[in-house]
């Protein structure tokens, strides 16, 4: 561990990418080998975790579907503010100097280019920020998707067609680095760590 008396800048790791990617899965794996390389402590910030049972309520009491995570009424309603609590959480987290791994598609906030900028999320301004961007093409997210068998997709597969136009490329930037995860690749995904933590 690094010396306690040595102030470092605030660790920004972001997992993003499409539905049925890997993004979670992925995060976790990597988590130790990060704290291992840098010799600091990270805390993980997962979507799913931090709103999965809160926005199944709020959905069920506006809907009547709890599972619905997707549609119109969702994006509009309550997917923005899912995404500024969870960057409230992350802003909390670094000005006390606790490092992050954030877990989330994060689509529209990096193809705004606001996931590279740390004054537009308030963050401190030294925050060292770094993106790892999963990729996995459709028919096989969809497949993954399926597989895991979770009704808060449901929509997305009964929708297909709509949903997918939602799947963006995210733009170049010297802070992202693109992991593609068809299979695991421990060469690439050691590149990925070693571009996280660089």
């Amino acid at each position: 561990m690094t010396n306690p008396l040595t102030i470092l800048p605030p660790r920004l790791i972001l997992f993003a990418g499409h539905a049925g990617t890997g993004k979670s899965t992925l995060a976790k794996r990597a988590l130790p080998m990060i704290v291992e390389r840098t010799g600091e402590d990270f805390f993980l910030l997962d979507k799913d975790t931090v709103y999965g049972s809160f926005s199944s309520h709020v959905m069920e009491l506006t809907t009547g579907n709890s599972n619905d995570r997707d549609s119109p009424y969702y994006l509009e309603n309550l997917r923005d503010w899912e995404y500024a609590g969870l960057l409230d959480i992350v802003r909390e987290n670094l000005l006390l100097g606790v490092n992050v791994i954030l877990v989330g598609p994060f689509s529209r906030e990096i193809q705004n280019g606001m996931m590279f900028d740390a004054c537009r999320m308030k963050l401190p301004q030294e925050t060292h920020i770094r993106l790892a961007w999963i990729d996995l093409k459709a028919e096989e997210a969809r497949s993954r998707i399926q597989l895991r068998a979770d009704a808060r997709d449901d929509w997305k597969l009964a929708n297909w067609d709509s949903y997918i136009k939602r799947r963006v490329e995210p733009p170049s930037n010297l802070i992202l680095k693109r992991y593609g995860n068809e299979t695991f690749d421990e060469k690439k995904f050691d590149a990925l760590i070693e571009h996280l933590v660089s």
